[in-house]
């Protein structure tokens, strides 16, 4: 079965874990500012806060940004439940905008109709969570200048999109968010096993996104209520968690950045040899917006809703081993008992009706692709 997503782990990457396992520090060492410092030069941003999954990235970067009871969360319909789930971690609602129908990322112009309604009803989101699909960055300058006349903070789900660029720059800049998540999950770009980390411009979000990170817990004496007791002493100043990353994660992240532009150079091939292959046979292909370039976690498809489900299933049986990412967070047994309602996002829906995501990881093979475009061909033709 050729899988959707795969991590590509080399002998350096492995050098690096077992160099750690024999050093004197497994966890909250010296390999975890160095793979943060490595994140925050390559996106160009001040600070970087590595955590132990993009989840916890997510829930944290709420947190700093004052989320709780009361407040109001939007974003996208079409993501992994975490970009919801870490709104409603702090006590804030959730609520949804819906994509748009080339780039399969929130749709600024729906956003903005959506904020001009909320603003009549007193009801304005506090933060909005635009996710970067597959890796391609959402319209940031469009969001963010949005975010300036209605007042709200923006938190970037960059878990698809290290690698990509946007407006000349890396996503993960922040230049228009308050803060940016990544993911190194196994099947994304580059992989920490399980890991992810929030990259601000913010040293205030900084710092307190790294005591949420650790128990909320300081040994910083300016930070404390009173003089230290001596040397041993700490303080809990804040309600915090363990999220933290392991020094072990961190320096297989730190190896696999060395060969972040070589990933994604690979998916950028493969995307464009899909690109070719595929154009002309019905389908939709995934369009990139004017100034931007996508890392392509994910190449998706869109075919005829009464053809999707055959046509998964016969990619699956000769050996192609598609996913459809994603189901819409609204249509989700939890989110309709708290009252959301699907057809309200009718984008969404369409594109759920119709997407399936084709493998595209670095170490394919132009073979792989050769015979993965030619099996969905063929499933069109006897699909027609």
């Amino acid at each position: 079965m050729i899988p959707y997503g795969r991590q590509d782990i080399s002998q350096d990457d492995i050098d690096a874990v077992i160099s750690t396992l024999t050093s004197d520090f497994l966890t909250q060492g010296p390999a975890i500012p160095a793979f943060e410092a490595a994140v925050s030069k390559y996106c160009g941003a001040a600070h970087a806060v590595a955590v132990n999954s993009a989840t916890s990235a997510l829930h944290i970067a709420c947190m700093a940004l004052g989320v709780g009871p009361g407040d109001l969360v939007w974003t996208s319909p079409i993501t992994f439940v975490a970009s919801a789930n870490c709104a409603l971690y702090c006590g804030a609602d959730v609520d949804f905008v819906d994509i748009d129908d080339r780039t399969w990322n929130l749709s600024p112009q729906k956003l903005e109709a959506k904020l001009e309604q909320a603003s009549q009803a007193g009801r304005l989101p506090k933060v909005v969570i635009p996710v970067h699909l597959c890796g391609q960055s959402c319209d940031m300058a469009a969001i963010g200048a949005l975010a300036k006349r209605y007042d709200f903070k923006v938190i970037e789900d960059a878990s698809h999109a290290i690698g990509a660029d946007y407006g000349g720059g890396p996503v993960g800049n922040c230049a228009h968010s308050d803060i940016a998540v990544f993911s190194f999950h196994p099947v994304k770009i580059i992989t920490t096993a399980e890991g992810g980390l929030c990259t601000t411009n913010d040293a205030g979000l900084a710092r307190s996104m790294q005591l949420l990170r650790s128990h909320g817990v300081t040994r910083e004496s300016d930070e404390m209520t009173h003089a230290p007791d001596g040397p041993w002493y700490y303080q809990q100043i804040t309600l915090g968690y363990n999220y933290r990353m392991t020094d072990m994660q961190a320096a297989l992240g730190l190896s696999q950045m060395s060969r972040l532009q070589q990933f994604v150079g690979r998916r950028r091939d493969i995307a464009a040899s899909y690109d070719e292959a595929l154009k002309g046979h019905g389908l939709q292909l995934p369009e990139t917006i004017e100034g931007a370039l996508s890392s392509w976690h994910l190449y998706v498809i869109r075919v005829q809703p009464d053809a999707q489900l055959k046509v998964f299933e016969g990619l699956r049986k000769a050996g192609i081993g598609v996913n459809l990412h994603y189901i819409p967070v609204p249509s989700q047994p939890y989110y309709r008992e708290l009252g959301h309602d699907p057809a309200l996002y009718p984008s969404a829906m369409a594109y759920y009706r119709q997407a399936i995501s084709i493998p595209v990881y670095a170490t394919m093979t132009d073979e792989n692709v050769d015979y993965i475009a030619a099996e969905v061909i063929r499933l069109l033709d006897e699909n027609q």
